[in-house]
């Protein structure tokens, strides 16, 4: 098994000594992806906008270690204000309504920067 990690280069990570994504095929644990880039700004309040972003990051990720969307099998959403869960949850099934892994949401009193509404976490698992 060959241990894998996927780094966006934000100057956090190595602050923080953690990666956006770490695992050992055929598993992988895609983590705390925030819901912009770098040089990009979220809309405040923009709760739909969020989530899509961090979905689209979460593919990135998963795409950089030789997984797919389709690999996924568990997601966790973290959410500021479950008022917000209808929004969360449509742009979680624009990306995963074939695949439908096992998903959780929760409300959290709040994420590491007070711009973000949602935060996510995937799991997968990559068979041969």
């Amino acid at each position: 098994m060959t241990h894998q990690r996927y780094s966006s280069n934000t100057p956090w990570e190595p602050i923080a000594g953690y990666s956006r994504a770490a695992g050992w095929q055929p598993g992988l644990r895609v983590r705390h992806h925030r819901h912009r880039r770098p040089r990009q700004r979220g809309r405040a309040g923009d709760v739909y906008g969020q989530t899509v972003q961090t979905l689209r990051n979460v593919e990135r990720a998963l795409n950089a270690l030789g997984a797919e969307l389709r690999h996924v099998v568990r997601t966790r959403m973290y959410v500021v204000d479950i008022d917000d869960w209808e929004a969360v949850a449509r742009a979680h099934g624009e990306f995963f309504a074939a695949i439908r892994p096992a998903t959780s949401m929760v409300e959290v009193s709040r994420l590491i920067d007070p711009a973000m509404l949602v935060e996510i976490e995937a799991d997968a698992i990559i068979a041969d």
